[in-house]
């Protein structure tokens, strides 16, 4: 089993995004003959899963306003969000069973079983794809098969910041009623507070060390076997980003279709936007409210029609019309703070 470490020029790299590049990669390029295991701290991000609507499960105004990063991964699952007080592995290894589904179970085990030596008496697996201790997450997972390998990986919650990470999320109302639960917070819990005295003080970096060194059963790094990425292999990286997970059509692009509206009050009066959306892209705008106008609004509507719901996009689309004859004293930078809010 091999290390492999988010290390460019001998210097961590702490982007979540960047991190995602890396194991899709090695997944689809590195051939090393055995297993390889990722472990990788972030910055604050969300990462919403590959068929998610990232619109409806982030709360993009305020992840801007906080500086928090959006990427949507290539496995399915739930939207999480990470930052530096959680500690996420990786793994990839080639599928020798030509039978072999997605199994949580397998994946979790070796994890199990680290967590109760570091005090974790009571966690267990709960539900399809997290690790519980009374009753409360203190890990997610994802995973997928591709071409007779095994992609998978889990998120360990020493302490995120359970503010920014309830904030940041918009959760599946019907999913948190069905757990009889009323926010993300009370659903997770730091793993922290159980570990064992010793191990309680730890940074996320110490025990992120630590877990690598339990993980491959190793008393020091000498022991563990280790792949370092080579410039060929970091220009595969910089191109994966470039082209897929720094990009707006992977991430918004990919979601899948959906309607919603949004409304407002403006010195004009009411604003009411309904748009149908696909793979990002406005199908079809209807624009309501009490506000007065000389010109039929279906103009504006047809403006939207087409465009990217992207700031800059539909910037540009409503600067080639004359709002005003239209909807009275609002500006286009209004009604696109309405459309993304």
């Amino acid at each position: 089993m091999y290390l492999i470490e988010v290390k460019r020029n001998g210097k961590y790299i702490y982007d979540g995004a960047v991190a995602l590049a890396v194991q899709v990669y090695a997944q689809k390029n590195l051939f090393l003959g055995e297993d390889m295991v990722f472990p990788y701290l972030t910055k604050p991000l969300v990462q919403v899963g590959r068929y998610q609507n990232a619109r409806e499960e982030a709360n993009l105004e305020y992840m801007k306003e906080h500086g928090i990063n959006l990427v949507r991964r290539d496995t399915g699952g739930g939207t999480i969000y990470l930052d530096m007080g959680g500690v996420n592995f990786c793994f990839v290894s080639d599928n020798t069973d030509v039978s072999a589904d997605i199994n949580f179970d397998r994946m979790y085990e070796p994890a199990i079983q680290i967590l109760k030596e570091l005090g974790l008496k009571n966690v267990e697996k709960s539900g399809r794809n997290d690790l519980h201790v009374d009753g409360r997450k203190v890990s997610g997972g994802a995973m997928n098969v591709v071409n007779g390998r095994t992609y998978s990986g889990y998120s360990l919650l020493l302490d995120v910041d359970e503010e920014k990470m309830e904030k940041s999320l918009k959760p599946n109302k019907k999913k948190m009623e069905s757990k009889g639960i009323k926010s993300v917070r009370k659903r997770v819990i730091s793993l922290r507070e159980y570990l064992d005295e010793e191990y309680k003080n730890l940074s996320s970096i110490e025990f992120c060390e630590l877990m690598i060194l339990k993980i491959f059963n190793a008393a020091d790094r000498s022991e563990i076997k280790t792949y370092e990425l080579t410039d060929k292999d970091w220009a595969g990286i910089d191109k994966l980003m470039a082209e897929k997970y720094s990009s707006w059509d992977w991430t918004f692009g990919k979601s899948p279709r959906f309607k919603y509206s949004k409304d407002g009050r403006f010195s004009i009066g009411t604003l009411d936007i309904t748009l149908d959306v696909d793979s990002g892209i406005v199908q079809h705008a209807k624009i309501y409210g009490d506000f007065f106008g000389s010109r039929e609004i279906r103009d504006v509507e047809k403006v939207l029609d087409g465009v990217r719901l992207k700031e800059e996009d539909l910037l540009e689309a409503l600067s080639s019309i004359d709002l005003q004859k239209y909807l009275g004293s609002i500006t286009k930078e209004e009604i696109v703070n309405l459309i993304l809010e």
